[in-house]
């Protein structure tokens, strides 16, 4: 019978892993954000298409940060909107948004709101669904357009 780690380690070794070791596999939203919500307050929520970025200053600390702040930081070497952050992360969003803020306030992430008056612009919009129209579909015909 070989002797091997625990089996709760993961077969590489977690120095050199990306992934964080030895994390619960479902910690409560609330205890990563200390019981606060996005949007608290009078501030709205951070919109789910909002772009985040690492700053320099905290890619040069990310040895310092801890958890999911570690996480989202490294993560954000490319601009990514919150969304895309969450999923990629496995974490709730409103947890994102609420780690994001935080990191954007102590310098190590630059976020990116988008403009609320083209968000609502109806050309826009137009022109978003009619270039997905006229994306092939995997069989290589193109969308109804009705």
């Amino acid at each position: 019978m070989a002797v091997g780690g625990p089996p709760h380690e993961a077969a590489g070794d977690a120095e050199g892993s990306p992934e964080p070791g030895g994390r619960a596999p479902a910690i409560r939203p609330f205890l990563l954000t200390a019981g606060r919500v996005s949007g608290g307050g009078a501030a709205l929520p951070m919109p789910v298409e909002t772009q985040v970025v690492s700053t320099s200053a905290g890619l040069s600390v990310l040895h310092a940060l801890t958890f999911e702040h570690h996480d989202i930081v490294a993560a954000c070497r490319r601009p990514q909107s919150v969304a895309e952050l969450a999923a990629g992360l496995r974490l709730h969003l409103n947890v994102v948004r609420v780690l994001a803020e935080d990191l954007c306030a102590a310098g190590h992430l630059t976020v990116h709101r988008p403009n609320a008056g083209i968000a609502q612009d109806l050309s826009v919009l137009r022109r978003v669904i009619d270039g997905l129209r006229a994306v092939p579909d995997s069989r290589g015909t193109l969308r109804d357009t009705s």
